[in-house]
């Protein structure tokens, strides 16, 4: 049997910073009442005692039928004269007690629990709340321009927070006073803040509105890393809540990635994904990965969670609160709960800025690219293709591979040689490019800047995910090839919108590609369909997609 633990809650009206702070709503809740549900996690109701020297907070304690000790008499500066008898007499019952403070709202049960396996891990005396602050100190002599404008200096200094204090009992009887204690410092995070002013009452409410928001994505090689960077595009949308990144068993590329970017997140273990997107406790679950199960939504709804579904023509849809299928055609199920098409594919914020292409008769630059990891391999087998013909007209190419491409190396090298070509060509006159143009084929890994390789394009060949969408917002024509069958589905890559399609790649023709290529060499038929881009913008759909999302969240009330 474990130590036995008495929680020991002071509360005293005429210490509060903001009138009537204890018994004020915060988020819906009053101060006091969220510090006696923490309480009760933590410990059994007997083992609840608050002191207090309000005839409102004594009346709370008795309508929650917890003890109190209440003296009227009570003055700010003697809470530590009035506190100690009351810890004594509990000494002499409990092994262990815990000192919680109602004016740190954010602090949790699991919070106090895990500072109590290490203050009973650590074995001393005392454990105290503190929390790190980084900065430098303030001294007015001996400065220097340089010294001001410098960083160095700087050090995190331990700042004690009087949120939470734990005690051994026998403190009481070993120690005499004024007699030093050895002390456990637990360190707080972002938890650890106190109300202090009405500033610090704003921020808690605040964070205390935010509610628990999992992205679940799928992000490897066979299907590429779309799901992962839409998610996080949306995820840079939403400030006002926690989110959580929970990556499928087989997305370890995803990982990292995302990691990158300082979200939380999480791999998916052995337990299903039900499991695991659970143990999360969300409040909403979005899902950015193909076809959902209807079991799996469906144990999600059962367990409160709202769900956001991204490209999901699984049963799984049916069930869901809201269903956004950009890349295809639109769908007349579920009017209201399903977006479909183009007018709800959100745009990454680097093309919000960047300028858009004018018509230019003569083709001076291709752009090839089959996203983050091109599983088909349709890189290499393009550039084989134009290469001999681009280079007999002087129009350079730009390859652009995701962070996952397999053949790094291998494509690396072959473009140096069919550089090396080039430039021999060059030398001997029988190439001409414009002065400064760079090297015949450009060659970029990983590039965050996609809108200014668009910006320098007349044509391109791409895949038929949403780069599809970012050229036509761009006003780049081009051909596009499915990596498989389910991208076969995205129909928006069609003549009507500015496209030649060539069906999927695991079929690839190079005769085909090559009269595709040959017609949009065609001055009147390439301005068609640049005629035919012009109409799109998606500028605003992201906005109107969060939008969405956060509505629905909203309308579900507020998490407590």
């Amino acid at each position: 049997m474990g130590v036995r633990r008495c929680l020991i809650i002071p509360a005293l009206k005429k210490s509060a910073l903001i009138p009537d702070q204890l018994v004020k709503k915060l988020a819906g809740k009053t101060l006091i009442q969220r510090a006696l549900d923490t309480a009760r996690e933590v410990v059994p109701d007997a083992d609840i005692l608050v002191l207090t020297d309000s005839d409102e907070i004594r009346l709370i304690c008795l309508r929650n039928e917890l003890g109190c000790v209440h003296d009227p008499a009570i003055r700010p500066p003697g809470i530590a004269a009035a506190l100690k008898p009351v810890l004594q007499r509990q000494a002499e019952e409990y092994g262990h007690l815990i000192i919680y403070r109602a004016d740190a709202p954010l602090l949790g049960a699991e919070d106090i629990e895990n500072a109590y396996r290490q203050f009973t891990r650590d074995g001393n005396d005392c454990l105290v709340s503190v929390k790190g602050l980084r900065q430098r100190l303030w001294r007015e002599e001996g400065l220097s321009l340089e010294s001001l404008l410098s960083e160095a200096g700087e050090e995190t200094v331990q700042v004690e927070i009087k949120a939470l204090i734990m005690l051994r009992s026998e403190v009481f009887r070993e120690k005499a006073a004024g007699e030093e204690v050895s002390v456990t410092p637990y360190i707080l995070q972002d938890q650890g803040l106190e109300i202090n002013s009405y500033q610090d009452w704003w921020i808690c409410e605040k964070l205390l509105r935010r509610k628990r928001i999992v992205f679940v994505v799928s992000g490897y090689p066979a299907i590429g890393m779309g799901h992962v960077f839409r998610a996080l595009m949306l995820a840079h949308e939403i400030a006002d809540h926690q989110i959580t990144f929970l990556c499928t068993r087989e997305s370890e590329q995803a990982v990292s990635g995302i990691a990158s970017r300082d979200y939380r997140t999480r791999l998916q273990g052995d337990e299903d994904l039900t499991r695991s997107v659970l143990a999360l406790r969300p409040h909403m679950v979005i899902n950015d990965f193909l076809d959902t199960e209807a079991d799996y939504v469906r144990a999600l709804k059962e367990a409160g969670c709202l769900t956001v579904n991204f490209e999901d023509e699984g049963p799984g849809a049916a069930l869901a609160d809201l269903v956004i299928n950009a890349l295809y055609t639109v769908d007349a199920r579920g009017a209201g709960r399903f977006l479909y098409g183009h007018k709800y594919f959100c745009l990454r914020d680097e093309f919000l800025q960047a300028r858009r292409n004018v018509f230019r008769e003569r083709v001076n630059r291709v752009l090839i690219t089959f996203g983050g990891t091109d599983p088909s391999g349709l890189t290499r087998k393009t550039l084989e293709v134009l290469y001999p013909e681009c280079l007999a007209l002087g129009i350079q190419l730009r390859v652009v591979v995701g962070p996952g491409y397999a053949g790094l190396e291998d494509l690396t090298r072959s473009i140096e040689t069919l550089n090396r070509e080039a430039e021999e060509l060059q030398a001997a006159g029988f190439l001409e490019l414009p002065p400064d143009s760079g090297p015949f084929v450009t060659f970029s890994h990983a590039t965050n800047v996609m809108s200014r390789m668009m910006e320098e394009a007349d044509l391109a060949v791409c895949a038929a995910g949403r780069t599809v969408y970012e050229l036509a917002h761009m006003r780049v024509p081009g051909i596009v090839l499915a990596h498989h069958a389910r991208e076969d589905m995205h129909a928006f890559a069609r003549p009507r919108n500015g496209f030649l399609y060539l069906g999927v790649g695991e079929e690839f023709e190079p005769e085909a590609l090559e009269r595709a290529f040959a017609r949009l060499l065609d001055v009147p038929f390439r301005r068609e369909l640049f005629q035919r881009l012009r109409r799109f913008d998606f500028t605003g759909n992201k906005v109107q997609v969060v939008r969405r999302i956060l509505d629905l969240l909203d309308r579900n009330g507020n998490a407590s």
